[in-house]
């Protein structure tokens, strides 16, 4: 892989067969990507990125006063989010399988006796998991109908760098769990977002005009998306 030192900023150079260069800045923490078509010199390449050092330090500092989540304790009154509301999450102790279950208002979650937090927090994340497995499963079935696709198979899993991914080759999504706590309208994009890169992988302007044609709202979505609180490490579509 090239790099390209401007200063203290490094910048990942990707060679792919594409038409145009894309820059990309990574939360939460800046991280910046560069995809060049393989003909393009490196000092071209190098001056490109020159040219749009603005654009990335703005970029980079937008991440850096963004709101981020604090590290969850699973305890009793502390505020958990699912489809992008706020509940308050209320812990009971008892000598049973553990369970999640939710009203209006609250989560509860149930452990056993002396379950610490790295227990509780299992518990939650299996919990999640079946909640968006629960809206991915038919959301990804409508899609494929509407945009005449096939999904060999979707994986829900924590991601460090992205809020989604596709294998186009194998036909293979890839969701990232954290999704569970967004509006389903913004799921709803990442899953639309993927499965359109099973008929275009890269995201060109025929990629972005099959999104323009099938979900007018993407730009909104996706920008909706990224100025949401971040986690301990936020993604990136």
């Amino acid at each position: 892989m090239e790099i390209i030192e401007i200063g203290d900023l490094l910048i990942e150079v990707t060679r792919k067969p594409i038409k145009n260069v894309h820059l990309t800045v990574h939360p939460p923490d800046g991280r910046v990507s560069l995809a060049a078509p393989p003909a393009i010199p490196p000092e071209v390449v190098r001056a490109y990125a020159i040219s749009r050092l603005g654009w990335i330090r703005d970029k980079q500092a937008r991440f850096q006063s963004q709101a981020r989540e604090k590290p969850r304790q699973f305890i009793t009154r502390e505020s958990h989010y699912l489809w992008g509301k706020r509940y308050l999450l209320s812990v009971s102790e008892r000598d049973a399988k553990p369970a999640v279950t939710m009203n209006h208002r609250q989560i509860h979650l149930a452990v056993r006796p002396g379950s610490d937090r790295e227990k509780r927090a299992q518990v939650m994340h299996a919990w999640h998991k079946s909640q968006l497995h629960a809206f991915v499963q038919p959301s990804i079935q409508k899609w494929e109908v509407n945009l005449g696709v096939t999904v060999s198979r979707y994986f829900l899993q924590r991601m460090k760098t992205r809020w989604g991914s596709c294998n186009p080759a194998r036909a293979h999504i890839r969701l990232n769990t954290e999704l569970v706590k967004k509006p389903k309208d913004l799921v709803e994009y990442v899953i639309v977002h993927e499965l359109l890169h099973l008929l275009e992988p890269t995201h060109n302007p025929r990629f972005v005009h099959l999104l323009n044609l099938h979900l007018p709202g993407w730009r909104e979505a996706r920008a909706e998306l990224n100025d949401l609180p971040l986690a301990n490490a936020n993604r990136d579509l």
